[in-house]
């Protein structure tokens, strides 16, 4: 897949939680996957800028908290397909923890998402037009991933930054960022809060 696709990139969020879709011409992705109960908000928003369901070609959760996965199972059962790296597989079943009856939150099946390694980003991101791939950066969760774009973009979810962390995530914080850095990044589109440049920490 030529890497001279231009993307564009909005944001479709709500409730401080930036969503965002990378779009290839009509072929587009979903990081991040909204709340659970608020599917109405979602699809308003997604019109409101121009983003047809059925141009979405995957939902990605940076990782598997309420507000960044919530509506993952009302999103395939509109007809994107969830993508999930094999690193986040056991994190999938936690959800239903955190969520109260009032939460109208779906459980998400298992046995029909695209599951993939990180092994095969690369290749899967490029048949839809995207050129970049997909990194596995704990610190914030162990299931945490970032999704890197070969023009430095990074979609680092709740990625903790390296002031913030604690002494039990040190580490695995500092390893993420050095790791994005070591690939390219250099453009931060946070879960919450304002795109920025990519820090030195």
């Amino acid at each position: 897949m030529s890497k001279s696709v231009h993307v564009n990139i909005v944001n479709v969020g709500y409730r401080s939680t930036n969503y965002w879709v990378i779009s290839a011409g009509r072929s587009r992705l979903l990081v991040d996957l909204g709340y659970p109960g608020t599917l109405g908000t979602m699809l308003a928003n997604l019109k409101r800028m121009g983003v047809p369901l059925e141009e979405i070609r995957y939902g990605l959760a940076t990782h598997y908290h309420i507000d960044h996965a919530g509506l993952a199972q009302d999103l395939k059962n509109a007809g994107v397909p969830l993508l999930v790296l094999d690193a986040q597989v056991s994190a999938i079943p936690l959800m239903k923890v955190w969520t109260k009856p009032r939460d109208q939150y779906l459980d998400i099946a298992v046995n029909d998402n695209v599951t993939i390694s990180f092994a095969e980003t690369r290749n899967v991101l490029g048949q839809i037009g995207i050129a970049g791939e997909i990194l596995h950066t704990p610190g914030h969760s162990d299931d945490s991933v970032t999704l890197l774009l070969d023009d430095g973009a990074a979609f680092t979810g709740d990625l903790t930054p390296p002031a913030l962390a604690g002494e039990d995530n040190a580490g695995a914080v500092a390893a993420s960022w050095r790791l994005l850095r070591e690939h390219g990044a250099h453009r931060v589109y946070p879960g919450h809060g304002p795109v920025r440049p990519m820090g030195a920490g």
